[in-house]
């Protein structure tokens, strides 16, 4: 079974999330909430974590925090393990809570936690279990936006200190994630591979530092990472194979519905590579970058219900070994 590529030092940054099993919820109500952040509490004081933000929702969670030891294999997997304890004695039922092996994204500096606050913070908002982010008391949201009591294990001096020369960063906090709305999308214009969150120098620095020369068989990130994949000669293969002309592409307003479903389909395969960012797979089909996110989000979704182009991306992918 393929794993995750856990990459560990001190002072790393991640965005961690774990669904429950199954779509499940992770919490059933205000004691299971509780309880799962008294176990949070206990994991960054036990492991030295530095916990700058969190949303629990009822079937996932997600976390941004600093390690400062390389531990955040131990810490993850204590975490999940005595929450899922817990839960299970307080429900008396047994097995799995979490689905499969939780998520990490490593994050490059302080300057791209503040992008990743608002996204996590704004779940509940997304999610429409809230009208104002404000009514939702299961999240760090609160601490920052009005400087609410919190939990002394969360930390929010990192963040706010990006807001300088003004008079409340609690108030600039508020009204800039408010703004962010329109631009939720762009934290993930600095994804990279699916597991960095950076500029290509920063998964240049990493892949040099904890990259083995021969990957892992069960870690496909290294395969991909180590390939050092050219998205042009990838996207003019897969064009290849489906018979479609790249400039007939770009004319986003001219073409027809079946030279827009391959197109659809050639954002798709740039973007599940993870080379680039949205913004520059949208300048190689003339496209934004919020077209290109939603394209990507129409095609996951035909992904799971059309089996003749779920055929026909395996198929492509199979010919390109990618």
């Amino acid at each position: 079974m393929a794993r995750a590529w856990r990459i560990e030092y001190e002072g790393a940054l991640y965005h961690v999330l774990s669904r429950g099993n199954e779509k499940q919820n992770i919490v059933t109500n205000d004691d299971d909430r509780k309880l799962f952040l008294a176990t949070v509490g206990e994991m960054a004081k036990r492991f030295e974590i530095d916990l700058f933000v969190y949303v629990l929702m009822d079937n996932h969670y997600h976390f941004l925090f600093r390690t400062n030891r390389a531990n955040l294999c131990r810490s993850m997997q204590w975490f999940g393990a005595t929450y899922t304890k817990r839960f299970n004695l307080r429900h008396n039922r047994s097995g799995h809570l979490f689905q499969g092996r939780f998520k990490n994204m490593l994050v490059q500096n302080n300057a791209y936690l503040l992008q990743l606050s608002y996204y996590i913070h704004r779940n509940p908002l997304r999610a429409g279990m809230v009208r104002r982010l404000a009514d939702y008391k299961w999240s760090s949201y609160r601490a920052y936006a009005y400087s609410k009591r919190h939990q002394n294990w969360l930390n929010t001096k990192v963040i706010l200190s990006q807001f300088i020369n003004v008079k409340d960063q609690h108030q600039a906090y508020r009204e800039n994630i408010q703004k962010y709305s329109k631009e939720e999308q762009r934290v993930w214009e600095n994804l990279r591979h699916g597991i960095f969150v950076g500029t290509e120098k920063f998964v240049r620095k990493i892949k040099k530092r904890y990259l083995p020369g021969v990957p892992h068989a069960e870690l496909p990130h290294q395969k991909q990472i180590i390939k050092d994949v050219n998205i042009d000669m990838v996207l003019s293969k897969a064009a290849a194979i489906l018979k479609c002309d790249m400039d007939l592409c770009r004319e986003s307003n001219r073409i027809s519905q079946s030279v827009k479903a391959d197109r659809d389909l050639l954002i798709y395969i740039a973007w599940q590579l993870g080379m680039v960012t949205n913004r520059e797979i949208g300048e190689k089909f003339g496209l934004t970058y919020s077209a290109v996110s939603q394209r990507v989000r129409v095609i996951k979704e035909m992904l799971s219900k059309d089996k003749e182009l779920e055929r026909k991306y395996w198929y492509i992918k199979s010919l390109m070994k990618i």
